[in-house]
Parts: structure tokens; C-alpha cells; sequence
């Protein structure tokens, strides 16, 4: 019988391997799945545990927030803030950084998350999950919301959690990408595929078509080509799926290849595109370059862009390599 592999023991493996993790990042990971296990929990006792709707209020994003929102924040900044891994945390539902209080020893990380990345499907049941990010604080006496801007390439730990028929993590600590499934009866995650990658080639892309309209020319180039099919210059067929979560939408990638795109439009020009880069980009986009694709924003690779603030907005183009690049060259060829 094939031997089944904690998360855990995964993690103390890496440690041993030539230190490629050090011992503090080992335990925060650790509590950040504990976490995820809380929250999981959560998200399927739906409306058996009164979680569900609104909260009746507003994030610093402008969006309207569910009940589970403010509980997986929460759940995320509690299992976090006293084991001594952390000088920090910021979260897509909080305005500011949440410096770990004085009473508890402060460590050399620094943790950003989307707690539950679309809440929107919450009440139709479909796959939502936690995106977390983790950064070595820089050297000097306190810790301030300039810490946290560092680009992509910066980051030392990243990964997802998706909540859906199975809850699955996925993480990396620089060396591949690995999925662990939690086993409910043993409550542990368990290693079920390692070394993950992403075909370079697809026929199948994620986009909110509804949005065409807003599009900019190179998006709009790109998926004309891809609808014009066998007949079309792409000489292929292509397949379209948006599930309007980017955890999930992301796991297909990671699972079976694909093309995923939230691009810069017309509606609000003056922001650089929807999704956040420190919160979801950025570990995404580590994600599936470890996995051996590709991320960039149509401009340049995501990892490499230097934020300038906590929730800076990005334009977002993942997945199988070879239709990123296409569609990235697009961008080249208007400008």
C-alpha cells in the first residue's frame, strides 16, 4: 500500500532538503492550512451554520462582503497572529496591515491573504478558496506597510486553498507545485500529486465574455481568434470556462492546462485592471510559473512589477505558456 504523506511531513522534508525552508516557515505554513481547515468547515456547513449572506457591509475594495468573509479574516488573523512567525499580515478585506500585537512575539514574516476569493458563488454552491502569499519581512526595528511592497519574485511561500467537493491545497515554497487533499476522517491534508505542470499548449481559455465590449484590442484580437476555431488562423478549437472564481478557475489550469484572463478594459480606465496584485496575482501567478507556465499583464511578467501600494489593481494574463506569450505579444504588436 502506497504510503500516504502528511502536509507535515511533506514540509519537514523540505526543511531537511539542503534547509530549503526554514523551520519558522514550515510551522506558518502549517497553522495557515489549520486555518484553511477551520474555514472549510465553515463554508460547508453553509446554511446549517447561519454563515450564510450578506454582512451588510463594505470592504476597503468597495464590495459588498459576505458573512463567510469577515469569518475567514478573522479565522486567518486568530490561528496567526500568536505563534511568533508573523511581524504582519494585510488582507484584501482590511484597509491596512494588521501588525501583530506586543503581547505576542513578533517573527520574521510577513503573511497577505484573500481570505475567500469569490464569495460570490457562496449561495450557489460553487468552488470558492483562500489565496495566501508570504514574504520575508525586510531588516530594521518595526514593520510598516512599505514591508509589504515587494514584487512577486520576493515571495518565499504561496498558495491556495479551494473549497469545493474536495478541499484541496496547493501550494509552493519555491521548489514545484504540490496538492494535498484534507482527509476529513484523519483531518489532515495529504499529499496527492507533486511536481505539478501545465501543458504549454491548450484549447481552452477563461474569460468573462460579457465584457467584451470593454475590451481593449489585443484581448479582443486574441479571443476572436480563438472563437473563429478550425477555420480561424489559430487552426484549433477552443473551449470557454469562467467560473468567476479565481481559485477555481486557476485549479482547472493547474489540473488540466488552460488560459486565464482578467484583463485592463474600458469601464474604469484609470485602473490598471480588477484583480489585486499582492493578494492574488502575485501568489497565483508564482503558482503557475512553478508549474511551468507563464503570467504577465500583458506588458511584462507579473512577478517582476514593483507595487506601490497595498491593494494595487493589475491586469492579469496566466496559464498554459505558449498562449500567454501569444496573447502578451498581442499587447507588443498595438502598442
Amino acid at each position: 500500500m502506497t504510503q500516504k504523506i502528511s502536509l507535515t511531513r511533506y514540509l519537514v522534508e523540505q526543511q531537511r532538503m539542503d534547509g530549503h525552508i526554514p523551520s519558522q516557515l514550515r510551522l506558518l505554513l502549517e497553522v495557515v492550512a489549520r486555518a484553511c481547515k477551520s474555514i472549510s468547515q465553515a463554508v460547508n456547513k453553509g446554511a446549517l451554520g447561519e454563515v450564510m449572506g450578506s454582512a451588510h457591509s463594505e470592504n476597503i475594495q468597495g464590495e459588498m462582503q459576505k458573512k463567510l468573509d469577515i469569518i475567514a479574516n478573522e479565522v486567518l488573523i486568530e490561528a496567526n497572529e500568536w505563534g511568533g512567525h508573523l511581524a504582519a499580515m494585510a488582507s484584501e478585506e482590511m484597509e491596512g496591515i494588521y501588525v501583530v500585537p506586543n503581547r505576542y512575539p513578533q517573527g520574521e514574516y510577513l503573511l497577505l491573504f484573500d481570505p475567500l476569493d469569490g464569495s460570490s458563488n457562496i449561495e450557489v454552491n460553487v468552488s470558492i478558496g483562500t489565496i495566501f502569499s508570504v514574504l520575508l519581512k525586510p531588516e530594521g526595528a518595526g514593520v510598516s506597510e512599505q514591508d509589504f511592497l515587494q514584487s512577486g519574485a520576493k515571495q518565499v511561500a504561496a498558495g491556495y486553498c479551494v473549497y469545493g467537493p474536495q478541499t484541496t491545497l496547493v501550494l509552493t515554497v519555491g521548489d514545484g507545485v504540490a496538492m494535498f487533499t484534507l482527509d476529513r476522517e484523519q483531518g489532515s491534508f495529504i499529499l496527492t500529486e507533486e511536481n505539478v505542470m501545465i501543458p504549454e499548449d491548450t484549447q481552452e481559455f477563461a474569460i468573462n465574455m460579457s465584457n467584451m465590449r470593454h475590451w481593449d484590442a489585443p484581448v479582443k484580437r486574441y479571443i476572436d481568434e480563438c472563437l473563429e476555431g478550425k477555420a480561424g488562423p489559430r487552426g484549433k478549437d477552443f473551449n470557454m470556462r469562467w467560473v468567476a472564481s479565481m481559485v477555481a478557475d486557476v485549479h482547472r489550469i493547474l489540473t488540466r492546462g488552460g488560459v486565464f484572463l482578467y484583463p485592463w478594459d474600458k469601464r474604469e480606465p484609470e485602473k490598471p485592471g480588477k484583480l489585486r496584485l499582492m493578494y492574488e496575482a502575485n501568489p497565483m501567478s508564482w503558482l503557475i510559473e512553478q508549474a511551468g507556465g507563464a503570467a504577465t499583464n500583458g506588458k511584462q511578467r507579473i512577478l517582476d512589477i514593483e507595487p506601490t501600494k497595498l491593494h494595487e489593481r493589475v491586469s492579469v494574463m496566466l496559464g498554459s505558456k505558449n498562449e500567454v506569450d501569444r496573447a502578451t505579444r498581442y499587447h507588443g504588436e498595438a502598442a
